[in-house]
């Protein structure tokens, strides 16, 4: 089995003080992607953030306390990939490619755009300019798993709130149909819908009221696979036990 897990920290920093670190060390993941760091590299000085039998990779933003990705894989990869080309992908980190021989796992933090109708354009920008960039990795001669925070539920089975969200960031008709077009036309698979299709299985929930205690969730954090590993994933789980963000770890056993 190859373990995969995903997590937005929501700053790994304060993950770190919650447990994160500790849990994860007795998770035996291959692979680990992490989004949203909000740390520069020089300031995660703690050994924690350098986990035993692990290679180490970060992507900082420019922005201090802002963004960011990293990776921890058990194998030394034989590349490591921070740019697309263009922003805000490369100046906010939100990239980060590892590859190993046959096989390449990226994490990726799609912009959000709650905040106001500016960070709205900047997610509709990024959905535009990163779907020929999806079609490029299918071109290349390896598999991919993408583990990412794509800030947008796909299906109403994604979210609890799903008639009142519609016009809201991350479950309108837009966002969905961009999610739709990478799986129907350029031919990704959401694994982790491959194996279940039971509702109220969610990754975030808003710190605000009571949605964690009443699983008022959304699906933000997804691993797409390249046509070639359709049907690997054999076991998934999504902690609920312990809380290291507002998003929970999601780990995926593939059989490569």
């Amino acid at each position: 089995m190859f373990r995969v897990i995903t997590c937005n920290t929501n700053g790994i920093r304060a993950a770190q003080r919650k447990g994160f670190f500790e849990w994860l060390a007795k998770q035996d993941a291959d692979v680990v992607c992490i989004q949203e760091t909000k740390a520069q590299e020089h300031q995660l000085v703690d050994e924690a953030f350098r986990p035993d039998g692990y290679h180490c990779y970060y992507n900082d933003a420019e922005k201090k306390g802002y963004s960011g990705t990293a990776v921890y894989a058990k194998r030394e990869p034989s590349r490591i990939e921070t740019k697309v080309g263009w922003d805000p992908v490369d100046s906010e980190g939100r990239y980060l490619r590892a590859d190993f021989e046959g096989l390449s796992v990226i994490s990726l933090y799609v912009p959000s755009g709650s905040s106001n109708e500016a960070a709205q354009a900047r997610k509709d920008l990024f959905m535009k300019k990163f779907t020929p960039h999806m079609k490029a990795l299918l071109d290349e001669d390896r598999e991919f798993i993408i583990c990412a925070d794509w800030n947008t539920c796909h299906q109403n089975i994604d979210i609890k709130n799903w008639r009142s969200n519609q016009k809201n960031s991350g479950f309108m008709p837009h966002e969905r149909e961009w999610l739709t077009e990478l799986y129907d036309e350029q031919g990704w698979v959401d694994v982790f819908r491959q194996m279940t299709t039971e509702p109220d299985l969610y990754t975030w929930w808003s710190n605000r009221g009571q949605a964690w205690t009443n699983n008022t969730g959304w699906r933000l954090d997804y691993m797409l696979v390249t046509p070639g590993l359709s049907g690997t994933g054999k076991a998934f789980s999504i902690l609920r036990d312990e809380r290291f963000s507002d998003h929970a770890p999601v780990t995926i056993d593939f059989e490569l």
